[in-house]
C-alpha cells in the first residue's frame, strides 16, 4: 500500500547500511526519496565496503518509490545549504520528512580495539560527531524552516543505545547522549508548529560494516561473552525494518504525541504491526527476551519461550545499563 504517496522525505547517509533501508522502506510506502552520500557510484568509496547513491536509488525504484540522489559532503555546510534549496524549488517548498541518519564515525569505531580515549588523537572526536552531530544540527535547521511555513513535517534522527550506555567509548557516547538530547530540545521549539522530532534508536543492526566485524570476531574465537553473542548475530535487526517503521511514523497523524521522546525500533514496529525483511520481528534490546538469553546463551535456539516483556528503565539504569549520576 503507497500510503506516502505525495509525500516528500529526505534521508542523509543513504549509500549503505541503515540509510540505504530507511530509503527502501520509504520508497515501499510510496514516497519521494531524497537520498545524500559523497558520490553516486563506486568510485570515491574510501573503504572495501563498497555502496552508492546510485545503488540505493536503484533499490527504492525496485521497492516502488521515487528516488532522487544528490551528492553532498555533509562536512560542508554550502553543500547542505544548496540541497535543501533544491529541494524547496523542486517541491514547491514542500519537505514532509527529514531522517538525520549520516555518520562518518563507523570505520574508525572499527580501529579502537578495546583501547582507551586518550590512546587516540583528538580528531577521534571529530569522526564520530562531525559528520553525525554536527550534521544533523545543520540539516535540521534548513529543514525546520521549510517544515515551520508550512506548520508540519517530522524530524527523525538515527541515534544509539549508546546514548545511554558504554558501547563505543567516550566520544562516541556523548555524539550519541547528544543526539538524543537534541531531538529533545528541537523538539520544544517545534512544537509550536505542529513539527515533531524524535529520536529513533535501532537494535543490532546488521549492515555491511557491521556484518564484517561481526565475521571478524567469529573468526577470532573470542570467549568473551558479549563478543561471542555479537558474532552469534543473535536478535540481530535488518537495516529495512527502520526505514518501515519511520515510514510508518511518517504516516501517523498523532506523531506530534511522540516528539521530544527516544522511540526504539523493535517497540515501534510491534506497536505498528511492522516486520523485518524475513517477515519475524526482533524483540528491543530492553526486553527479557533479549537480556536473558543475552546472559544465558542456551537459551537463545529457544528464546520464543522467554517472554517479551519490556524491563523499565529505572531498573535497567541501576543495574546492566550506565547513565550519568545526579
Amino acid at each position: 500500500m503507497k500510503y506516502l504517496q505525495g509525500k516528500v522525505t529526505l534521508v542523509t547517509g543513504a549509500t549503505r547500511g541503515i540509510g540505504k533501508g530507511i530509503a527502501i522502506g520509504l520508497g515501499e510506502a510510496g514516497a519521494t526519496v531524497y537520498i545524500t552520500g559523497r558520490s553516486l557510484n563506486n568510485s570515491n568509496a574510501q573503504d572495501d565496503i563498497g555502496g552508492s547513491l546510485n545503488d540505493t536509488k536503484l533499490a527504492v525504484e525496485e521497492a516502488g518509490g521515487v528516488c532522487i540522489p544528490i551528492a553532498v559532503d555533509h562536512s560542508d555546510d554550502e553543500q547542505v545549504r544548496s540541497l535543501f534549496q533544491r529541494i524547496e524549488q523542486e517541491q514547491d517548498g514542500k519537505l514532509d520528512l527529514l531522517v538525520n541518519n549520516v555518520f562518518s564515525g563507523v570505520p574508525v569505531l572499527r580501529k579502537l580495539d578495546d583501547k582507551p580515549f586518550w590512546d587516540f588523537d583528538a580528531n577521534l572526536w571529530d569522526a564520530c560527531n562531525n559528520v553525525g552531530l554536527r550534521s544533523h544540527y545543520v540539516a535540521s535547521i534548513f529543514a525546520a524552516r521549510m517544515m515551520a511555513k508550512r506548520q508540519q513535517g517530522l524530524i527523525c534522527t538515527i541515534s544509539s543505545w549508546g546514548g545511554l550506555s558504554y558501547i563505543f567509548g567516550a566520544a562516541y557516547g556523548a555524539g550519541k547522549a547528544a543526539c538524543d538530547r537534541l531531538a529533545t530540545d528541537m523538539a520544544v521549539e517545534l512544537k509550536p508548529y505542529n513539527v515533531a522530532s524524535i529520536s529513533v534508536w535501532p537494535g543490532i543492526v546488521g549492515t555491511e560494516h557491521i556484518s564484517s566485524i561481526a565475521s571478524e570476531m567469529a573468526d577470532s574465537k573470542s570467549t568473551d561473552p558479549k563478543k561471542a553473542m555479537f558474532s552469534d548475530r543473535y536478535n540481530w535487526e535488518t537495516p529495512l525494518l527502520t526505514g518501515r517503521v519511520i515510514a510508518k511514523l511518517a504516516n501517523d497523524s498523532t506523531v506530534i504525541s511522540r516528539t521530544g521522546h527516544v522511540h526504539i525500533v523493535a517497540e515501534l514496529a510491534k506497536r505498528y504491526g511492522v516486520v523485518d525483511q524475513e517477515g519475524n520481528l526482533p524483540v528491543s534490546l530492553r526486553s527479557l527476551r533479549f537480556l536473558l538469553p543475552m546472559a544465558l546463551p542456551q537459551l537463545r535456539k529457544n528464546s520464543w519461550l522467554v517472554p517479551d516483556i519490556k524491563v523499565p528503565w529505572s531498573l535497567l539504569l541501576l543495574s546492566s545499563l550506565s547513565s550519568p549520576k545526579i
